[in-house]
């Protein structure tokens, strides 16, 4: 079964999953999408003192819109912390693995200096290797700090009567190369078991563009690295499967779920043949049954023994407040289960509840 499963431990909150949740904007998930409301037993977040100072997060392109969001609210409250946003997908965690700038000999200016914090937002879980090289280079591990949870859904058109798929079908759907496993590719709705008018129809794949975090998943985890196949039909916006799908009955895409149509429907999942079928919903992703999921994480560059700066532990404590929850809502994330959430607070010394709004 493919989990995501969460840990305290020395450094923090450590990340051990199948993969690396993808953090889009809503313009970018559509509307109507499934609300959500911030976990009322979060606290506002209130300040107890004005902090300065200055950090950089390196981003993937496609969590920029939310990691803004986040931080025109938070300097709303903060406005004398600086946070510089690098954008880039790779080079994000390449340059995130590179030495620290006191071994490079590097002359750094004031601004150098005061910025030279990093963080890295990403749904990528680092490596053994990745890990292991940012150790060498660091003499440290990294800090893993898991922040939300996405999942992607497999749609059809609302009068296709597919059952559900295994994770080998959606390669063998979505993949040229077929990493894990099927002999043969599947064109037709009649190999997936359907008949009558269906059998021998082709069938037409929708998903998302490149720059989109739900084909990068995807392709990593569902197609085990392979690649995608020449004839999908790729969208920029998670909505835009959705009416490409209800448009086409023979269709089937893939895009964030959380979706509502009623011309489409999500059909549920298994991990393997012989294990059970999982409808995507809030539910399967907070108990973590449903396989197409995984996390937002953020990863510092900080020794397990030295204390956040305070512009970063202030940052850390609006996002696990309500107000930062309901960025991420809004951004069509799924929170972490309650359980997760106050474990990740407790490690980072940061108290989730029991406090009242204060006023920007």
């Amino acid at each position: 079964m493919s989990t995501t499963l969460w840990k305290a431990g020395a450094l923090g909150l450590a990340l051990i999953s199948p993969l690396g949740l993808v953090a889009q904007s809503s313009a970018e998930h559509g509307d109507p999408f499934m609300t959500i409301s911030p976990s009322p037993t979060l606290n506002h977040y209130s300040p107890k003192k004005q902090v300065s100072g200055a950090f950089k997060i390196q981003s993937s392109e496609a969590f920029y819109p939310l990691i803004t969001r986040l931080i025109t609210d938070f300097q709303r409250f903060q406005p004398k912390v600086s946070i510089h946003v690098k954008i880039g997908n790779a080079k994000a965690v390449e340059e995130f693995l590179q030495p620290p700038l006191s071994k490079t000999g590097k002359i750094l200016m004031v601004d150098d200096r005061a910025s030279s914090f990093q963080l890295l937002a990403t749904t990528h879980q680092l490596s053994d290797a990745e890990t292991k090289e940012f150790a060498a280079q660091h003499g440290y591990a990294p800090t893993v700090v898991p922040i939300a949870v996405d999942a992607v859904a497999l749609y059809v058109h609302k009068d296709n009567p597919l059952p559900g798929l295994t994770l080998d079908q959606v390669d063998a759907l979505f993949s040229s190369t077929r990493k894990r496993g099927a002999k043969a590719s599947l064109s037709q709705w009649g190999q997936l078991g359907l008949s009558d008018g269906w059998k021998d129809r082709s069938i037409q794949l929708y998903g998302r563009d490149r720059q989109s975090e739900a084909r990068a998943f995807v392709k990593e985890y569902g197609l085990a690295g392979g690649e995608f196949r020449s004839d999908v039909h790729e969208a920029p916006g998670a909505a835009s499967v959705a009416v490409d799908v209800s448009r086409d009955p023979m269709g089937i895409g893939y895009s964030a779920l959380g979706l509502q149509a009623s011309t489409v429907r999500a059909i549920p999942i298994a991990e393997k043949e012989g294990m059970p079928f999982v409808l995507p919903s809030r539910e399967s992703v907070a108990d973590q049954t449903y396989p197409l999921q995984h996390a937002l994480c953020l990863y510092f560059d900080k020794p397990a023994t030295s204390p956040l700066p305070d512009a970063v532990q202030e940052f850390l404590t609006f996002m696990m407040s309500r107000e930062g929850e309901d960025v991420l809502l809004k951004a069509g994330l799924f929170p972490l289960p309650p359980t997760h959430a106050e474990s990740r607070a407790i490690a980072l010394g940061i108290s989730t509840r029991d406090a009242a709004p204060m006023n920007p």
